[in-house]
């Protein structure tokens, strides 16, 4: 454990890396119990009549291994299962509006944990990352969070993976440039919302809560994008489930074969937030 202090790093980030991309069609409501971490679950951030209702739709997985950050390398999993509902106030007025969110996400220090949480308001927790390149070409991720133990103060990792996948390259596909700002000219707005974070009681301090809502632009940009396999399944080579998770394929009704994109020499980008509170009026 790092026992160097946690220092405030202010947005904007520039970040570098490689990301490893699932998406999938998320039905409206379908959120399983596994979408949030049991801190954010028990909160308001969680509660559709707070925080807003879950829309659905295009959801993603994301696995990086940031080779560069203001805070230092460090690996994350992302959980994304689509749009909320979340309300603003304009001209006196309640307006309801719709944005992608982060439910759950880990990272494997504690300083973006901290900064993550506080600069806008993205769900961070810890935990151990595993990695394995195969014999086939695949590389294995497997992730132990330090949040499924049942110890609030979260001080270690579990022993049994949240989640596990393996991602092998397709032969002879050729590389592509790719740009999550793309969709914007689709009329696709690519900004996370997120609602204000419960505080936890982080052994290493860093798990602060936040008290208002967070709109953040994002972007990942490379020359060097690449289609691959995503082996989702939750089993081991006996057939036996070792993730924490009951589903077979880590999310309801996911097979365990889905398309993905590898992003390699990766640029991310993560903007100043535009921050506001809940809104007051009753109109």
């Amino acid at each position: 454990m790092d026992d160097s202090p946690i220092v405030p790093v202010p947005a904007p980030w520039k970040l570098k890396g490689t990301v490893y991309i699932v998406t999938f069609y998320n039905k409206a409501g379908k959120l399983p119990a596994h979408s949030y971490s049991p801190l954010e679950r028990d909160s308001t951030y969680a509660s559709p009549a707070t925080s807003g209702e879950h829309q659905g739709g295009l959801s993603q997985f994301q696995v990086i291994r940031y080779t560069e950050s203001p805070v230092g390398p460090y690996d994350e999993l992302i959980v994304c299962p689509g749009s909320f509902s979340y309300e603003v106030e304009e001209g006196g007025r309640r307006k309801k509006k719709k944005a992608t969110r982060i439910s759950r996400i880990y990272v494997s220090q504690k300083y973006t944990c901290w900064n993550g949480r506080t600069n806008w308001n993205i769900p961070k927790h810890l935990a151990r990352f595993e990695w394995d390149e195969l014999s086939d070409g695949a590389t294995r991720v497997r992730v132990y969070p330090h949040d499924t133990t049942g110890d609030p103060s979260e001080p270690r990792p579990s022993d049994v993976p949240f989640f596990q996948a393996a991602f092998k390259p397709m032969q002879w596909a050729p590389s592509f440039p790719f740009s999550a700002s793309w969709m914007n000219t689709l009329g696709i707005d690519t900004s996370l919302v997120q609602p204000p974070l419960p505080a936890g009681q982080g052994s290493q301090g860093e798990l602060p809560g936040t008290d208002r809502w967070c709109k953040i632009p994002f972007d990942q940009t490379t020359k060097r994008a690449s289609l691959a396999w995503a082996d989702l399944s939750q089993k081991n080579e006996k057939g036996e489930l070792v993730s924490s998770v009951t589903y077979d394929n880590f999310w309801p009704d996911l097979g365990r074969w889905k398309l993905a994109i590898k992003l390699e020499d990766t640029v991310i980008d993560f903007g100043e937030g535009t921050y506001w509170d809940a809104p007051r009026t009753q109109l």
